[in-house]
């Protein structure tokens, strides 16, 4: 390639990128009154810049080949930041390894940005094989944590087999999201641990952790649900109790599994929580976002959970690496009670869905809890079809 194509085939390049940065979302047409979608996906493998991709010195890639590709960008933290919107998405290489990057927008809803370097994570004395799905969570000790799943391969695996592996839960902290201080992993009894939290404030002067207790890397086997512990420190945090706070259950959403998203957003009618939940189906598992409230002072007791799910995969949603996917691991609530919830779909990419606070709170006060058998299903159901019938509002010709 000569060198003017090389500039012309880079112009395009950044051209074609400038162009997906600039595009402005809005939002769907159809909604359900409790949140509403937005059209276009806020961060894709796209918005990776092309300098992570490309070698664009002529010398050394004349043929402008991309060295170092994206396969996805999805499940991510968020937060406000120095009065910006910030996303620490989970970047996903073309060599399966993930890692940490930091978004920007302005406004929440488009315009995202990485930051010129990704997180360089620190790592401890036994390596991770590989870090993801990081929770942001802006602690009253005055620090950022972020709390992932760092995963290595399993020590006791047997010869050939290449699949076996730990998972366990990472802590690091931060002060400005670039420079990160890395803490021993967190310890419990149980074999493996996902999906972990770190609950915003102190209880009772205590570290308070939501967790997912596993028996092995996939399986959640006898681990009950969403777990809660707390550790005297956090570090090293150590939790030598779990309790299930939310459990799976046969025949409803989160059957095979379930675990938190982001940390809870606090309410004066309780903590608001939203987390994903994994049925089996014939074309494989299907995860469902879902909400609950817990006690304000009680942050271990759950109140309120509506039935069913909250969020489901639609349209291209359904579709990626791992297909008819959600999962959400970052939320934001504004001053003025708005909510921006940022969620992944099938392992490729984020969208976002707004909502209000108020709106979110009725929904999980006044929506009716699952009744686990079809005929107390259609209980419910007749329930509300009678009183919109007593108001004159059924079908009309």
């Amino acid at each position: 390639m000569q060198r003017s194509e090389f500039d012309s085939q880079l112009k395009l390049l950044m051209d074609r990128q400038s162009e997906l940065l600039g595009r402005k979302n809005t939002k769907a047409e159809s909604g359900n009154g409790i949140v509403d979608r937005y059209v276009n996906p806020v961060v894709t493998a796209a918005h990776a810049p092309i300098f992570w991709r490309y070698d664009l010195n002529y010398e050394t890639n004349p043929n402008l080949l991309e060295r170092l590709g994206i396969n996805a960008a999805f499940n991510c933290g968020a937060m406000e930041f120095d009065g910006k919107y910030v996303l620490a998405v989970r970047v996903e290489g073309v060599d399966r390894k993930s890692f940490f990057a930091i978004a920007e927008s302005e406004n929440g809803i488009d315009g995202f940005r990485f930051w010129d370097y990704p997180v360089l994570m620190p790592e401890t004395d036994l390596p991770d094989t590989n870090v993801y799905d990081l929770r942001l969570v802006r602690h009253e000790d005055g620090w950022i944590y972020g709390l992932f799943c760092t995963e290595r391969k399993d020590p006791n695996a047997a010869p050939g087999d290449l699949s076996s592996a730990m998972a366990q839960c990472g802590i690091a902290r931060t002060k400005d999201l670039r420079t990160w201080e890395r803490l021993p992993d967190l310890k419990t009894n149980s074999p493996q641990q996902r999906n972990v939290v770190l609950h915003p404030e102190f209880v009772a002067g205590k570290y308070a952790f939501y967790t997912r207790p596993q028996d092995d890397f996939i399986e959640a086997g006898t681990g009950g649900g969403i777990g809660w512990g707390v550790s005297d420190k956090i570090d090293p945090a150590v939790i030598d109790r779990e309790i299930i706070i939310d459990t799976r259950g046969y025949h409803t959403i989160k059957e095979v599994k379930n675990g938190l998203g982001p940390a809870p957003l606090k309410t004066k009618q309780g903590w608001l929580h939203l987390a994903h939940g994994v049925r089996g189906t014939a074309a494989g598992l299907r995860y469902v976002l879902y909400l609950f409230l817990c006690d304000l002072n009680e942050p271990r007791r759950m109140t309120h959970q509506p039935g069913g799910y909250f969020l489901a995969p639609e349209g291209e949603e359904r579709v990626g690496d791992v297909s008819n996917v959600l999962f959400s691991s970052g939320w934001i609530a504004k001053d003025d009670g708005s909510v921006f919830i940022y969620y992944g779909s099938s392992d490729t990419r984020i969208h976002v869905a707004e909502s209000t606070v108020d709106k979110l709170l009725d929904y999980v006060m006044n929506t009716p809890a699952d009744p686990l058998r079809s005929f107390a299903a259609v209980e419910q159901r007749y329930e509300l079809i009678k009183k919109n019938l007593a108001l004159g509002l059924g079908q009309r010709d």
